[in-house]
C-alpha cells in the first residue's frame, strides 16, 4: 500500500493517477486537508483551471481504469490522526508531498509565518514518529522539501551533503539550512528531523528537493476533464512560470523583477510526477537520501521571453517590463546545482524542456484567458 499526502494539491493529485496506473495492483491512499482550496481563496484567487471535488475526481479515475485510488480527508498535524491511518494502512511507502507551499504567503504576515512552520513541521514530525511508535521500520518516507533550502551560494550545490576541509583532514556534513523565506525554512527544518530520525532509528528516507515546478497537465490529468490538476497563478501560489504566462494571456505585461537574470532550478510536472513514481521502486537503504529533482537552471528573463515568443504562435503580441526588484537577491546570481544521481536514479530523460513546456501551457490555458483577466488584480501581492 502506498499513501500520498497532500493528494488535492497541483502534484499530489497527478502523482496519484501515475501511481494508480504504474501499480494496478496495490492500493494508493490519498491524504489531504483542503487547505490549498481554501488559502488560494483566501487571498482572493482561483484555480484558472477548474478542478472537481475530489469524489469526482476519484470516480473519474476509476473511469479511466484506475480503481485503486482512495481518499482520507485529515489533517496530519492531528498526531491522533497520522496515528490512526498508519495503524490501519501500514504503508509499504509514504510520499509525503503536504504543505504550505508559498513563501510569499509565509511573509504575509507573522501569523501565516507562524502556520507555515507549525503545519509543514508538525505533520513532517507525526509522521516520522508513527512510523517509530509503530514499528513501521521498513517503510519508505519520501518527502519532497525543496532546492530552496540550499539558499545562493556561489559554488555548485551538491546533492544534500557538502564535504569540506577540516584540521585533521576531510568531512561529509549535511548541507546547512541556508533559506531565503518563512516556509523554505520550515523544510529545512523538515530536513533536520528527516535526518535525525534516520539516523537514530534507520529509516530509509528519501528528500527530494523539488525544483520550481511549471506546467498544467501529465498523461493521466489529460484522460478526463475531471481528472485536472489546479493551476495558480496569483502571486502567492502561482510560481514564476505559470504567472508570467497567465500575465501574458490577460493581456497584461510580463513583469520581470530588477534584470531578471537569476539562474534558479526548475522541472515540468510531467517529470517531476515521473520521478516522484520512480522513487517508489528504490530499494530500503536505511539512510537519509537527498536527490535535487530539477532539469533546467533558467532565469526570469529566459522565462519571459520564451513566452513571448510563445505567444506569437498564438498571434499574441507579448509586452515585457523590468520593475524594481523588492526582493533581497543578487539578479545576476548564475546558480550551479548538481543532479547527476537524480537523473540516473530517477529520471533517464527529461521528457519536457522549457520551450515545450511553455508552448504547451500557452496553448492549454489560452481557452480560459477570461480568468486571468478577471482575476489580474491578483498577479501583485496586496
Amino acid at each position: 500500500m502506498i499513501l500520498v499526502t497532500g493528494a488535492d494539491g497541483y502534484m499530489g493529485w497527478p502523482l496519484m493517477l501515475r501511481l494508480g496506473k504504474k501499480y494496478p495492483e496495490e492500493r494508493i491512499v490519498g491524504v489531504d486537508h483542503m487547505g490549498r482550496r481554501k488559502w488560494v481563496k483566501e487571498i482572493g484567487s482561483v484555480s484558472a483551471i477548474g478542478i472537481r471535488p475530489m469524489e469526482e475526481r476519484i470516480q473519474a479515475a476509476t473511469e479511466c481504469g484506475m480503481t485503486n485510488l482512495s481518499y482520507i480527508q485529515a489533517d496530519l498535524t492531528d498526531r491522533r490522526a497520522v496515528d490512526r491511518i498508519l495503524s490501519i494502512f501500514r504503508p509499504r511507502i509514504i510520499l509525503h508531498l503536504a504543505a504550505q507551499p508559498s513563501a510569499p504567503y509565509s511573509h504575509i504576515n507573522g501569523q501565516s509565518a507562524d502556520y507555515t512552520q507549525e503545519n509543514n513541521n508538525r505533520m513532517c514530525r507525526n509522521l516520522l514518529w508513527a512510523l517509530k511508535e509503530l514499528d513501521l521500520s521498513h517503510t519508505h518516507f519520501i518527502e519532497t522539501t525543496t532546492t530552496g533550502v540550499y539558499g545562493a551560494p556561489e559554488f555548485k550545490i551538491p546533492e544534500g551533503y557538502l564535504t569540506v576541509k577540516t584540521d585533521t583532514g576531510r568531512d561529509t556534513v549535511p548541507y546547512p539550512g541556508m533559506a531565503g523565506s518563512w516556509y523554505h525554512m520550515s523544510k529545512a527544518n523538515d530536513v533536520n528531523n528527516l535526518y535525525l530520525s534516520s539516523r537514530l532509528w534507520g529509516l530509509t528516507v528519501t528528500d527530494m528537493r523539488t525544483a520550481i515546478v511549471f506546467g498544467t497537465d501529465t498523461t493521466e490529468t489529460r484522460l478526463d476533464p475531471r481528472l485536472q490538476t489546479r493551476f495558480d497563478f496569483d502571486y502567492y501560489f502561482g510560481v514564476v512560470a505559470n504567472r508570467f504566462c497567465a500575465q501574458a494571456l490577460a493581456g497584461s505585461p510580463i513583469t520581470v523583477y530588477g534584470k531578471g537574470e537569476q539562474k534558479k532550478p526548475m522541472i515540468s510536472l510531467e517529470d517531476a510526477v515521473q520521478s516522484l513514481a520512480n522513487a517508489v521502486d528504490l530499494p530500503l537503504h536505511g539512510e537519509f537520501r537527498v536527490y535535487n529533482q530539477m532539469t533546467v537552471l533558467v532565469s526570469p528573463r529566459d522565462i519571459a521571453y520564451s513566452i513571448r515568443s510563445s505567444g506569437k504562435k498564438l498571434g499574441m503580441d507579448i509586452r515585457i517590463e523590468h520593475l524594481p526588484n523588492p526582493r533581497k537577491e543578487n539578479e545576476t546570481h548564475a546558480m550551479q546545482m548538481e543532479n547527476r544521481k537524480f537523473l540516473e536514479d530517477l529520471l533517464s530523460r527529461s521528457s519536457q524542456t522549457l520551450e515545450e513546456g511553455i508552448d504547451e501551457m500557452m496553448r492549454r490555458l489560452h481557452p480560459v484567458r477570461r480568468v486571468f483577466q478577471q482575476y489580474r488584480d491578483r498577479f501583485m501581492g496586496k
